[in-house]
């Protein structure tokens, strides 16, 4: 049989109506339900809106892990199963919840805290770069203080976060095709965020932790592993540590992985993907249509 990891992205340019095609699927509708019950607002409300609100990051990560949570379990309820999970960011969460690691409810009480605290935040910046000398960033990046590969995407695209002064050292030292400031409000992903992180490390501990019924590869850590107390740890280190998404690709291949299923808006991680795995077969799953049509 063909080894399948799914995979969850933690953000979609297309967020504005996703989910609404499943609002009149029973399974689907009650956990809309379920989630207004603990966000105090509708998921299909937001995601409706014309003015945009749902790119908020106070309302983007909760309505990403809703629908993410939902078109997964719809697809299990078809009979498939993931032979390994990934998430990038905020997608770790609902990678989590699909190895039911935790419950939905659970999960979903995690990201709202995380999004409260990460919205907060107001200290640096963050900066996509696409194509760049990496020898040269990484280089530049060790020999600055106050600046941190957040996210390792591609071996052509990384984020770079920090303080502004040390941000702009960066950019302005490494050629890169094209640098990109990212609408965010501080340097996800950095040690900037270690106020946030010793906020929501009491939250995390009051939460028991199962075995993952598929291995998790972790943002901090691209190794496999089905344990509770590991994953908790990978996942207590998330807010400040970097996201290494082309470890994990080329991981899934190491694994022994053919297929990725991405389970989400757009395609951001297949996009990623198939520029540093390139013999990986990639899929989309990200709204009813595609979910009927989806087979292993």
């Amino acid at each position: 049989m063909t080894k399948t990891a799914w995979v969850f992205p933690g953000q979609g340019s297309q967020a504005i109506g996703m989910g609404t095609d499943l609002a009149d699927l029973p399974e689907a509708k009650a956990k809309f339900d379920q989630a207004e019950t603990i966000l105090g607002w509708s998921v299909l409300e937001i995601c409706q809106r014309e003015d945009d609100k749902v790119s908020n990051t106070l309302y983007t990560q909760p309505c990403l892990y809703v629908v993410e949570s939902i078109l997964a379990d719809l697809i299990m309820a078809k009979g498939f199963q993931p032979d390994l999970v990934a998430g990038h960011s905020l997608g770790e969460y609902v990678a989590l919840y699909t190895a039911r690691v935790f419950d939905f409810a659970t999960g979903l009480k995690l990201v709202k805290r995380r999004t409260e605290l990460m919205s907060q935040a107001s200290e640096g910046v963050m900066v996509a770069l696409l194509g760049f000398d990496r020898e040269a960033l990484e280089t530049k990046i060790q020999e600055t203080s106050g600046v941190v590969l957040a996210n390792d995407n591609n071996p052509g695209q990384v984020v770079i976060s920090g303080a502004p002064a040390a941000v702009e050292t960066v950019i302005n030292s490494v050629k890169s095709k094209r640098a990109v400031r990212l609408n965010v409000s501080g340097a996800f992903h950095s040690p900037l965020m270690a106020d946030a992180a010793a906020e929501f490390q009491p939250v995390l501990d009051k939460v028991e932790f199962n075995s993952a019924q598929a291995p998790v590869l972790c943002n901090v850590e691209p190794t496999p592993t089905t344990d509770a107390e590991i994953l908790k740890q990978r996942l207590t280190q998330q807010i400040t540590g970097s996201v290494r998404w082309r470890e994990i690709s080329l991981r899934l291949a190491e694994e022994g992985v053919e297929h990725v299923v991405e389970i989400g808006p757009d395609k951001v991680l297949t996009g990623l993907i198939k520029r540093t795995a390139r013999s990986l077969k990639l899929s989309n799953v990200g709204n009813l249509e595609q979910l009927l049509a989806f087979s292993a």
